[in-house]
C-alpha cells in the first residue's frame, strides 16, 4: 500500500516550439547579472546561443559566460563555476544545454555562498545546503537527465575516481525550465539514443522496487511504452517532431520525483553506471546501458513478480503456458532487442573498461538498499565482470 509522503515540484515548465517566447518574462524575476552555462559550444553552431543572448540583452541582463561544461562535469569545472558567479556576483545561473549543464548549473547556485569545501560537503557527506542558494533556470537542448525539472545533481572527480550524485531540494531545482523538442533536433544519433535509455533507466529505477502495484506503476509502465513506441519513430526519423515532443515529456516526468512516491526506488543500475562512468568518462546513457541487462538478471529471482508484470504489460509478452521464470526472461530478452535496435553498447569493455579495473569500479559503486536484493562486494564484481 502507498505509504505516507509529501510532494512538491517547484519547477515551471513552458513547453513547446514557442517556449523560448517566455524566457523574457522569467527573467524579469530576477537581477542584472545572468551566469549563461553551456558546453562545447554547438548552441553557438545551431543559433540557440544567439537566439538566448538576444533575449538577455533585450532586457537588460549583464552576461557572464560560462561555457565548456563537459558531458560528465567535474569538481574542477564546480570551482571554476563558483569562482565566476563569485567574482561577478550573479543573480541567476542560465542553463542551456543537456542535463549536464543543469546539473553543474545547480551544484554551482549551492556552492557561490556555501562556506565549505561543496565536494564534501554535498558530494561526500551528502549534506543538504545552509546557505543562500541562487536560483537556477534551464533552456533544454538535450533530453534524457529530468535535470531540468528535479533537484539532483552528478559531479565527476576523476583524482578520486568517484561520480556522485546528490538529490537537492526544492529550494535548489530549477525555477523555470524551457523545454523546445526542436531544441533538440541537432543531437547525434548516439547522444539521442543514450539520452532515451537514459530516461527508460530513470523509470526503471524506481519501478523495480516493493511489490505494492501501487498509482506509481502504472504511470511507469505507460511512460516506458510510450518511450519505446516514439524511440523507434525517432530513430528512423530524428526530426519526427511528435516522437521528438513525446520523449521530451517521458523525460520531464521520469525523475521530476512523482513516480518515486510510494516507492523505496532502486538506482543501483545508476551506482553501477556511475562508477564505470568515473573510470572511463563513457556517456551517462551507454554506460548504464551496458550494465543494465546482467543487474536484472542477477536481481530478478529477488523480484520475479514485478519482472513478470514489466513481461506482460511493457513487452506484452503471451504468459499462457509459461512458468513466471520463463516470462521474465522473455520480457528482458525483448528489453535487450529494443536496446540493440536504438543501437545502445551493451558492454562496459566497448567504453573502455578494462579487467584490471574491476576491482576499483566495485569499490567506487555505493551500495544501496531500495531494490529487492542489497548487493555484496563479490556481487558487484560478478555483475560488472558479466557487463564485460
Amino acid at each position: 500500500m502507498l505509504g505516507n509522503f509529501s510532494y512538491c515540484n517547484a519547477t515551471k515548465l513552458y513547453f513547446g516550439q514557442d517556449s523560448l517566447n517566455y524566457l523574457g518574462e522569467e527573467l524579469k524575476k530576477y537581477g542584472k547579472n545572468v551566469q549563461l552555462i553551456y558546453g562545447g559550444g554547438s548552441i553557438k553552431k545551431n543559433g540557440i546561443f544567439d537566439a538566448v543572448v538576444d533575449i538577455l540583452k533585450k532586457n537588460g541582463k549583464n552576461i557572464i559566460e560560462d561555457g565548456g561544461v563537459m558531458p560528465n562535469p567535474t569538481v574542477e569545472k564546480l570551482y571554476e563555476g563558483v569562482k565566476i558567479a563569485r567574482e561577478n556576483n550573479v543573480d541567476l545561473l542560465l542553463a542551456v544545454g543537456g542535463g549536464s549543464c543543469c546539473d553543474y548549473a545547480k551544484a554551482v547556485s549551492v556552492s557561490i555562498h556555501c562556506d565549505d569545501d561543496p565536494w564534501q560537503k554535498y558530494f561526500v557527506r551528502f549534506e543538504e545546503p545552509t546557505c543562500k542558494i541562487v536560483p537556477v533556470g534551464c533552456v533544454l537542448t538535450m533530453v534524457g537527465t529530468g535535470s531540468e525539472m528535479n533537484g539532483g545533481s552528478v559531479i565527476t572527480n576523476h583524482k578520486e575516481k568517484l561520480k556522485v550524485g546528490h538529490a537537492f531540494g526544492e529550494d535548489a531545482m530549477p525555477k523555470f525550465s524551457i523545454l523546445n523538442p526542436t531544441f533538440t533536433y541537432s543531437l547525434p544519433e548516439r547522444q539521442m539514443v543514450s539520452g532515451i535509455y537514459d530516461i527508460f533507466s530513470h523509470i526503471c529505477e524506481q519501478y523495480f522496487s516493493g511489490n505494492d502495484d501501487n498509482t506509481s506503476d502504472y504511470i511507469a509502465e505507460a511512460l516506458m511504452k510510450s518511450l519505446i513506441h516514439s524511440s523507434l519513430i525517432a530513430k528512423r526519423n530524428p526530426q519526427n517532431y511528435e516522437a521528438r515532443s513525446n520523449i521530451m515529456w517521458t523525460a520531464t516526468w521520469a525523475l521530476n520525483t512523482l513516480i518515486a512516491k510510494g516507492k523505496t526506488t532502486d538506482w543501483m543500475v545508476h551506482m553501477l553506471g556511475q562508477a564505470v562512468g568515473a573510470y572511463t568518462d563513457a556517456t551517462h546513457g551507454m554506460t548504464l546501458a551496458a550494465v543494465s541487462l546482467p543487474y536484472y538478471r542477477h536481481i530478478m529471482p529477488y523480484g520475479l513478480h514485478k519482472f513478470v508484470r514489466f513481461a506482460k504489460e511493457v513487452w506484452g509478452v503471451n504468459p499462457d503456458g509459461k512458468t513466471d521464470k520463463a516470462i521474465a526472461d522473455e520480457g528482458l530478452l525483448k528489453l535487450e532487442n529494443w536496446m540493440n535496435s536504438l543501437g545502445l553498447v551493451l558492454r562496459i569493455s566497448e567504453l573502455g573498461a578494462t579487467e584490471d579495473m574491476i576491482e576499483g569500479i566495485a569499490d567506487a559503486t555505493f551500495i544501496l538498499d531500495g531494490g529487492y536484493k542489497v548487493l555484496s562486494k563479490d556481487e558487484v564484481i560478478q555483475i560488472l565482470k558479466e557487463s564485460m
